[in-house]
């Protein structure tokens, strides 16, 4: 049985998750020297394949030293592979700018909008979607969001308000305060939804400010998070999980099947009982989003299918994600 640490109340952070942020790992030789892997350095690409390694020294103080399979320096560790050139696999792989409606706004399904809250991420992880994404032209907190509030308060069908990004917490509280105060008027928008990798990566995030602005939203909350194996869950990510339980939020978390990192049955089952322990729903298992630079983490349909077969003979019901496929210009995520 997989049970969240006994650490799951400390103390809010000590530490500015800012100053955190600003001594994150940013050179791809120094992340392998951390762990002991020198070795490799000769094996990574130029330029970091046109994609800067960013990375919480927090959530490398998770790597297995020593271990250049670890689960979670594979997703974000540079890798030649990034360089190699598949049909099929393109720069915008889920459709986003043909759903554009506004500056920062995606506008794909019925009753959601979602907002391109900020360009910026704790982590950058290297089968990220978006890591082609024009954000200097595309960012909705630009101008008070302004521009974003106004096609959300035109169109009374939104009822759901989705914060993503990068990553929309990597806005200091402030400017998530000028967006709750600009949702003051807009009264069809009953839920926020705000999807996240950074109480997973830089749990430090979750402070008071944050969790008093979050207890505050006259609205239904929702906190999805992103992790992708057990071993990212640590007594640090079980408290900022506690804080934003108490704050009133929902948490749900999205995976990715990884090849190389996830793609086996018992590995799933525990992703799935550690969140649960630390109090977070599966929500989703993506199919990889066939995004030019990821197809070395590609998992093919057929062994995701059996994959889930296995881990649903494990699970109960609602610790089992949907398998699911963004494809751009669907009226929803297509299940699997």
């Amino acid at each position: 049985m997989i049970t969240a640490s006994p650490c799951t109340r400390l103390s809010p952070p000590a530490v500015d998750w800012r100053e955190l942020w600003r001594n994150a790992v940013t050179d791809s030789a120094e992340l392998l020297r951390i762990l002991g892997l020198d070795s490799l350095v000769e094996w990574l690409p130029s330029d970091d394949a046109g994609f800067s390694l960013r990375v919480p020294r927090g959530f490398v103080a998770r790597m297995r030293h020593g271990d250049p399979r670890d689960p979670l320096l594979l997703q974000v560790l540079p890798q030649l592979a990034e360089l190699d050139q598949v049909p099929g696999f393109s720069i915008d792989a889920v459709g986003d700018m043909p759903a554009r409606e506004a500056q920062g706004v995606l506008h794909k399904y019925h009753g959601r909008a979602l907002l391109i809250a900020s360009g910026s991420c704790a982590v950058n992880c290297r089968y990220c979607f978006r890591r082609h994404f024009p954000y200097a032209e595309e960012m909705a907190a630009a101008g008070q969001w302004r521009q974003a509030l106004e096609h959300v308060r035109r169109d009374s069908s939104i009822s759901e308000l989705i914060l993503s990004g990068g990553d929309p917490l990597a806005l200091a509280t402030h400017k998530l305060e000028e967006l709750s105060r600009g949702l003051e008027d807009i009264p069809h928008v009953v839920r926020l939804r705000i999807h996240t990798r950074l109480p997973v990566v830089l749990p430090e995030r979750v402070d008071d400010a944050l969790t008093a602005w979050l207890a505050a939203l006259p609205l239904q909350k929702v906190v999805v998070l992103h992790a992708n194996h057990a071993n990212e869950f640590d007594a640090h990510v079980d408290a900022a999980c506690v804080r934003l339980r108490e704050a009133g939020a929902s948490l749900l978390n999205q995976a990715v099947l990884l090849r190389g990192i996830n793609d086996d049955a018992q590995t799933l089952s525990a992703l799935s009982e550690r969140m649960f322990a630390a109090g977070v729903l599966p929500y989703y298992l993506h199919q990889l989003d066939r995004v030019q630079g990821a197809a070395h983490f590609e998992v093919d349909d057929a062994r995701a299918h059996a994959l889930m077969a296995q881990v649903r003979a494990r699970l109960p019901g609602y610790l089992v994600p949907k398998l699911v496929r963004e494809v751009g210009g669907e009226p929803s995520k297509r299940p699997l």
